[in-house]
């Protein structure tokens, strides 16, 4: 099989630590049911389901991202104490049904927040 036709490696684990994400010194989702979506040679991603996310300061945004192997990702903007980290929350509403544990989960780009685990 050819490198083209190859999928990258991805796992997806429960995290078996607590995961709180903060904007500052505040929590804005934890949890003890976090998943760990592992793909290639990037970093680990920790979903958060989104019942355990502050979605009140949640602003949908336009922006849309197509992953080949998850699918399409849509983004929220932060907004708290005067503060705003626009695109740094996405999920994937409908993803592709390998990574199907994903859906109804809400991931953080760690060097916008910060993502405290254990």
């Amino acid at each position: 099989m050819s490198a083209a036709e190859q999928k990258p490696y991805i796992t997806i684990e429960r995290e078996t630590r607590p995961v709180n994400v903060m904007m500052n010194d505040n929590i804005v989702a934890t949890t003890k049911e976090a998943l760990i979506l592992k793909e290639g040679d990037y970093p680990p991603v920790y979903y958060i389901p989104k019942d355990h996310v502050a979605m009140e300061f949640f602003l949908p945004t336009d922006k849309r991202t197509t992953c080949p192997h998850k699918g399409e990702a849509r983004y929220w903007t932060i907004s708290g104490q005067g503060r705003a980290l626009e695109n740094a929350a996405w999920a994937y509403d409908d993803p592709h049904a390998a990574v199907s544990a994903i859906a109804g989960h809400v991931a953080f780009y760690p060097d916008k927040l910060r993502i405290e685990v254990g």
